[in-house]
C-alpha cells in the first residue's frame, strides 16, 4: 500500500488510534474535509482514475452503527472500523457512485463500536455471529491499524458468541498468537488463480491464501472458505474443478475436516461496467448479454438455467474432493 496523500476529518485526531495514524504518515500531506462520505474533490474525478484514487487514505470516526440482519454465516452485519480497501476486484459489491468506495477510509473511534457491539452481544436469547467484515477486507487494514489485535481477544474476553471476517489477503502472523477462545471464525475467499490474476488486481495469490487458511486453523481459529464470486466463464468447469484439486491437495487434513464452505455466484452492474472499461481497459469484460439478466437498480445476475447448472456443477464438484467439508450455502 503505496499512499501520497491522506483525507481527514480534524476531529478523529482527538482519538488515539488518529493521532497514530498521524504519526504513522506525518511523511504524507494531510487534507482536512468536512465528512469521510462526501470528499468534492473525489467526486469530480473521472472513472479513468479510478484505480489511482486508491492511493488516497481516508481518517474518519464512523456515524452509522445499525445492525443488519443476515441470513448467511453470519446473523448481523456490523458496520466497523472501516470501509473500501486498497485492492480492485472487478467485480467488488462496494463500487458504487460518486467514488466514495474505491479508496480505503479508516474509522477511529473503534472504542464506541466495540462496546455497541458487546452489549448487543448479551441482547439475544442465543449467541449470536456478528460480521464484522463485510465493508472492508480487516486483514488488509490490520496491517496499518493493528485493530485485529486488538479486537479479538478483547471480543474472546468479553464478548457473546462470535465475530468473523472475509479476506483475499494473507497477513495473518500477528493474530496467530492471540487469545481467541474460538471465538473469531475465519474465512477466506479464494477462486482460480487465472481469475485471482486478472480480476482480483492487488490481493493475494491462490496459494499464499490456502497458506494462511492452513495456518489460522492450525492455530485453533474456525475457519472456513467462500468461493466467491463464482464467475462463469466459458471454461469455468474446467477452472473450479482445478480450484478444488488445488485446495483437496494443498489443504491439510486438519482443516479439511472442520472446514465449512460458502458458495457466492457473480452479481454485476452497470456502475462496475461504466468504471471497469476506462479505468481497468485491458480486463476482461465480466458482462455477458446471453448468460445475464436483470436484477433492478442497474444490476445483473446469471439467468435461472445457467446459474442452476453452475450450482449442480459446484455442489458435486466439492462433494467429489472435499467431501468432510460442510456446504452452508449457495446464493
Amino acid at each position: 500500500m503505496n499512499f501520497n496523500t491522506v483525507y481527514y476529518e480534524p476531529d478523529s485526531l482527538t482519538y488515539p488510534l488518529g493521532q497514530k495514524l498521524k504519526a504513522d504518515f506525518s511523511h504524507l500531506p494531510w487534507i482536512p474535509i468536512k465528512s469521510h462520505n462526501r470528499i468534492e474533490e473525489m467526486q469530480k474525478k473521472s472513472n479513468a482514475e479510478f484505480y489511482k484514487m486508491k492511493s488516497y487514505l481516508i481518517i474518519g470516526t464512523r456515524k452509522t452503527h445499525r445492525y443488519v440482519e443476515n441470513a448467511k454465516i453470519s446473523d448481523y452485519l456490523v458496520p466497523f472500523t472501516s470501509s473500501g480497501c486498497t485492492a480492485a476486484c472487478l467485480y467488488c459489491y462496494l463500487v458504487c457512485n460518486y467514488n466514495k468506495c474505491s479508496y480505503l477510509r479508516l474509522f477511529v473511534n473503534r472504542e464506541q463500536m466495540m462496546d455497541k457491539l458487546l452489549k448487543t452481544s448479551y441482547q439475544y436469547s442465543h449467541p449470536c455471529t456478528f460480521e464484522i467484515g463485510s465493508n472492508s477486507d480487516l486483514i488488509l487494514e490490520n496491517t496499518i491499524t493493528q485493530n485485529l489485535q486488538w479486537i479479538i481477544p478483547y471480543f474472546a474476553k468479553e464478548g457473546r458468541g462470535n465475530i468473523t471476517f472475509p479476506t483475499k489477503f494473507t497477513m495473518v502472523e500477528p493474530l496467530l498468537p492471540l487469545d481467541h477462545q474460538g471465538k473469531t471464525i475465519f474465512r477466506m475467499s479464494v477462486n482460480p488463480s487465472s481469475i485471482i490474476d486478472q480480476i482480483e488486481i492487488g490481493t493475494a495469490s491462490l496459494s499464499k491464501r490456502i497458506q494462511a487458511i492452513n495456518s489460522m486453523c492450525e492455530a485453533g481459529y474456525p475457519t472456513g472458505i467462500l468461493i466467491a464470486p463464482v464467475i462463469l466463464t466459458e471454461d469455468y468447469k474446467q477452472l473450479y474443478e482445478e480450484l478444488l484439486i488445488t485446495l483437496e491437495e494443498t489443504l491439510t487434513e486438519k482443516t479439511k475436516k472442520q472446514l465449512f464452505i460458502e458458495v457466492i455466484f457473480m452479481t454485476y452492474s452497470f456502475i462496475h461496467r461504466a468504471i471497469n472499461q476506462e479505468a481497468f481497459p485491458n480486463r476482461p469484460d465480466l458482462y455477458h448479454k446471453e448468460l445475464m439478466t436483470g436484477r433492478g437498480r442497474g444490476r445483473y445476475c446469471y439467468r435461472p438455467e445457467a446459474r442452476a447448472e453452475g450450482e449442480i456443477f459446484i455442489k458435486d464438484y466439492i462433494k467429489k474432493y472435499l467431501p468432510e467439508a460442510h456446504l452452508v450455502y449457495i446464493s
